[in-house]
């Protein structure tokens, strides 16, 4: 039975945020034969609450010691059994209980791609939900799209809902641990050496403030900013140069 695994990555007091996640992830419908693995690494914060979570078989929880965001992840990689992997962070949730789906039906779809991105939608404070403009047309992207969005001063959005072959990210050795952006770092490299899919509908809500997706732990001097999106589009390009590529050896299947 294929498997799609969801990693949490908890970090500070983000545990107590836990339940409403558990409650979006559980009551994701996934295809038939397809089964659904939730993997939560929190941090050893000191002084936060700890929370419960069901005794579910498809519920994997470790603590380590604290960390960034990528180094959670990646622990939390080394568990995932999922054909497929996506990360949803803590204060993320799935729009609606068929968001994993479409991916899988994508995917199912075009074997020949290796990941799928979605707009990530916010919902501020007052209960207002945004949805930023796409970046792109929905359907197959051309080769460095994302970097082409990112050379032009525009960070792509549907970096915090992707789901990517659980293969590539290891090949591409998970999130780096960067100060910020990791999930636009694992989304460029993925794109330089395989094709991806963009989809139409929000992929993830993001709650609380009106922060833009994967920002919260951007550093303040815009100098920094810089540093780590030249870092990352150097990555991107010294990937494509390379001419390596990456399909699945075993395509999804419905």
């Amino acid at each position: 039975m294929p498997v799609v695994s969801v990693i949490t990555a908890v970090c500070g007091s983000e545990n107590v945020l836990l339940p409403g996640i558990c409650e979006s992830v559980s009551g994701q419908r996934l295809p038939r034969g397809w089964s659904l693995q939730w993997l939560v690494q929190e941090d050893r914060t000191e002084g936060a609450q700890h929370v419960e979570l069901p005794d579910r078989p498809w519920i994997s929880r470790r603590t380590s010691r604290t960390g960034s965001t990528a180094y959670a992840r990646n622990l939390a990689l080394h568990r995932a059994d999922g054909l497929l992997t996506r990360a949803l962070d803590a204060n993320c949730s799935f729009p609606d209980d068929s968001a994993l789906a479409r991916d899988i039906e994508v995917l199912a779809a075009h074997p020949e791609l290796g990941w799928t991105a979605a707009p990530t939608s916010q919902r501020r404070p007052d209960g207002t939900l945004v949805t930023p403009p796409h970046d792109g047309s929905p359907g197959p992207l051309p080769a460095g799209h994302f970097a082409a969005l990112v050379r032009a001063d525009r960070r792509p959005a549907a970096a915090t809902a992707a789901t990517f072959y659980t293969e590539l990210v290891v090949a591409l050795r998970g999130w780096p641990p960067l100060p910020a952006l990791n999930d636009l770092a694992l989304l460029l490299a993925a794109e330089g050496v395989s094709g991806g899919w963009l989809q139409a509908r929000a992929g993830a809500v993001r709650t609380g403030g009106t922060t833009p997706p994967d920002a919260d732990h951007l550093p303040h001097a815009s100098e920094d900013v810089t540093a780590v999106q030249d870092l990352l589009l150097g990555r991107a390009e010294a990937l494509r140069t390379l001419g390596w590529s990456w399909r699945p050896e075993v395509p999804v299947t419905l």
